[in-house]
């Protein structure tokens, strides 16, 4: 992995040191130009023309989420955002009232907020899994949970938008499959960051977003569904022209694969940059971007635990490129604000982002770091030197 190569290919490098990449990433080149030239051919042709001109490019980009996330194109469904992915395929489940839905304690805020309206309106009970000392689910007591309320469904965050604990979904997957248990996991924050292989991790959805760690587009995301959920008939509550065919006057018929989870409306160009996105990660290696991001951001813990007034939140059995701190006397807006004005890019996050967390740790919030594989080790040392400055810090 050449860093001199990839960060001439990224421009924003040149203007900021960008730790971020857990918010929104700086795009490369590649993902770029395939925004741009779709627009341009939309510009030139009109909309629907240029969607016909680059249908074969379109589904190549299905190919190339499915093989980011190891599974076949029919599986994958573009969507406008992660949230987007994950509202449309807990619509799908057929809940009752009393049926019992099963999560963390770490769940995305979107994700725990639609949890509670199911149990505000259909009187749905949201169960949270205990966490095991390390932090992290306890694994464990979510088997024993599962066993004894047989919920409707499983949801687990992969990575946590409030900290760089990676949960075990692999082993909550086995758990569902072997009670045949609808399972459903976020991997908002895990995508481009790690290899994800969905068949491996047993679920049937899971929900991304292109412009985190994947280095793709803002206003893009993705759906895997599994052929189990496909073969279950599950599809969203409110599909439409493009999710299925009105075949009679009173009859519809969704469509056969995860399209089905899909609206008519796109800009095309963002599914293209993140078949782009995808691609350009597969070709760095999974495994080479997980060692370089995640070895980054533990050398950042080093740095900032030996400073006086900071704490950093980060906890658990394994920890990803995602870092969180606090600092005596700052609230994480104001670092952010100070940060920005000498070209750092970070983000402040407050206690409803995360409210079971961060009350757990004690603190309203957090300042949330996110290295990846194209940052340097000298961009550490220009982020922590700019901490020391604005706080006065040793």
């Amino acid at each position: 992995m050449n860093i001199t190569d990839l960060r001439a290919d990224t421009p924003g490098c040149a203007t900021r040191v960008h730790l971020n990449n857990a918010g929104a990433s700086l795009m490369p080149r590649p993902v770029i130009a395939a925004i741009q030239e779709h627009l341009d051919l939309e510009t030139t042709i009109g909309g629907y023309e240029a969607e016909a001109e680059a249908a074969p490019k379109i589904a190549k980009a299905y190919e190339q989420v499915a093989t980011l996330l190891s599974t076949e194109p029919g599986n994958i469904a573009f969507t406008e955002h992660a949230t987007a992915s994950f509202v449309s395929a807990l619509s799908a489940i057929p809940f009752e009232r009393g049926d019992v839905v099963v999560t963390t304690r770490h769940d995305y805020v979107s994700n725990q907020i639609q949890y509670l309206a199911l149990s505000e309106r259909f009187g749905v009970e949201v169960v949270r899994a205990p966490d095991a000392p390390e932090s992290g689910v306890d694994l464990v007591a979510m088997e024993q949970i599962i066993h004894k309320r047989r919920p409707r469904l499983v949801a687990v965050t992969h990575i946590p938008t409030s900290s760089g604990l990676v949960q075990d979904v692999h082993a909550v997957g086995q758990m569902c499959r072997a009670r045949n248990i609808i399972y459903m996991v976020d991997g908002c924050q895990s995508v481009g960051q790690m290899a994800v292989d969905v068949e491996s991790i047993g679920c049937d959805f899971f929900s991304a977003t292109a412009r985190k760690y994947l280095r793709g587009p803002r206003g893009a995301g993705f759906l895997y569904v599994s052929n189990r959920a496909l073969d279950a008939g599950l599809e969203p509550l409110f599909p439409d022209l493009r999710g299925a065919d009105w075949i009679d006057a009173d009859l519809y018929q969704p469509a056969p694969d995860a399209k089905r989870f899909e609206t008519w409306e796109f800009f095309w160009g963002l599914v293209l940059a993140t078949g782009a996105a995808a691609q350009y990660a597969t070709d760095l290696g999974l495994g080479n971007i997980q060692e370089r991001s995640w070895a980054l951001a533990a050398k950042l813990r080093g740095l900032l635990t030996a400073m006086d007034g900071v704490e950093v939140l980060d906890h658990g059995a394994v920890l990803s490129a995602t870092v969180t701190l606090s600092v005596d006397g700052w609230s994480p807006p104001d670092l952010v604000r100070e940060l920005r004005k000498r070209g750092i890019n970070t983000t402040g996050q407050s206690r409803i982002d995360a409210v079971i967390d961060y009350d757990h740790k004690s603190v309203d919030g957090s300042l949330r770091a996110s290295p990846h594989y194209f940052n340097t080790e000298d961009e550490l040392d220009v982020f922590v030197g700019a901490l020391h400055e604005i706080t006065g810090k040793g």
